[in-house]
């Protein structure tokens, strides 16, 4: 019997990311879990594509566009189950039996998310996206998504848009979308380079914005 779960990532210039997320894969593949890795690459001129080569990825490229490059990796992947990860979001040790559990439950689900930082910011910034998550069923992409096949064909798939393709797929899936126990760890790296308050304010602007009608393609022009 095949393993039931294709492991989706786009990238852009992901090295740095990869050397975190690729590593924590293993568990997957111990556990018979993993049955690919898809790698949809918007046109990395760094060291991204000769990692996820060596890694044994099946590759698919086309132009940067966030919810473009979910759409093609998702139309090649064979699993039952997709599980969408950010380059940049490592796996929480023991994933691979929360992951079995919950595919078990035929609902899809997201993980909580913590920064590699330490502080008062980071804490409140992750605290407000897993509150948000939680509340409102909207967790973004570095929170991972956990979705069958079968659930991805039903609600359209991901739309090709630049931006907010993570909160059009968690509206589709609404309060089916529930949360894993663990927490993935995702990189700050924006956060440090602009500041944690400045960068929170200006996300939670999108998405508000995104909400009421905003074109993702403007909101990507500002992000």
């Amino acid at each position: 019997m095949r393993a039931k779960l294709s492991v989706v990532m786009p990238t852009l210039n992901a090295a740095q990311g990869l050397a975190r997320s690729l590593p924590a894969l293993a568990e997957g593949l111990d556990a018979g879990l993993i049955r690919e890795l898809v790698i949809s690459d918007g046109g990395s001129t760094d060291a991204t594509l000769q990692i996820v080569d060596d890694a044994g990825a099946i590759v698919v490229s086309g132009p940067a566009s966030r919810g473009g490059q979910l759409r093609r990796a998702m139309d090649v992947a064979a699993g039952e189950w997709l599980l969408v990860l950010h380059a940049d979001t490592a796996l929480p040790s023991g994933w691979a039996d929360m992951v079995q559990a919950q595919m078990a439950t035929g609902h899809p689900a997201y993980f909580k998310m913590r920064f590699d930082a330490s502080g008062l910011a980071p804490v409140l910034v992750a605290g407000w996206a897993n509150l948000r998550a939680r509340l409102f069923h909207l967790p973004y992409g570095d929170q991972g998504l956990l979705i069958s096949r079968a659930e991805y064909d039903a609600v359209g798939g991901f739309r090709d848009i630049p931006l907010m393709e993570d909160v059009d797929m968690a509206r589709a899936l609404g309060t089916r979308l529930q949360g894993l126990p663990g927490y993935v760890t995702t990189s700050a790296d924006r956060y440090r380079r602009d500041g944690w308050m400045r960068r929170g304010a200006r996300n939670l602007s999108l998405l508000l914005r995104y909400l009421m009608g905003a074109d993702p393609e403007r909101l990507a022009r500002r992000y």
